[in-house]
């Protein structure tokens, strides 16, 4: 004949289930999302009537939250300051200065001749 388990049998199991779950989440620590995302730090300056300048924050955002590349190594991106950006390891530099630039100019911020410098940090 099949047992039916009372209520507090089903419970008592219930809570020593989720208290093992719990355990299991609480022993293992968060990742750090600067050890392997966002592992590079990137300076983003443009030539500004012969002076280096950092790339104001909003132009770096724009971009880093736009997604016209249609180009998922671009959500490696982050923002940090004004021409500060820091990237993932899949990210290639010389693509990222090549959009960077396309970005800027669509948007107005570097003119024609206008020259975008990306340095690894």
């Amino acid at each position: 004949m099949h047992r039916v388990p009372t209520f507090a049998a089903v419970l008592a199991a219930k809570v020593g289930r989720l208290a093992k779950v719990k355990q299991l989440h609480t022993s293992v620590p968060p990742p750090l999302y600067t050890a392997s995302m966002f592992a590079r730090k990137i300076r983003v300056e443009y030539d500004n009537a012969g002076t280096l300048t950092p790339a104001p924050i909003h132009w770096i955002d724009n971009f880093a939250m736009r997604s016209f590349t249609n180009d998922q190594i671009f959500d490696d991106t982050l923002p940090i300051a004004d021409g500060l950006i820091e990237i993932g390891t899949r990210v290639p530099i010389d693509l990222l200065h090549d959009r960077l630039t396309d970005w800027f100019r669509r948007k107005g911020y570097l003119g024609a001749t206008g020259v975008l410098r990306l340095t690894e940090l």
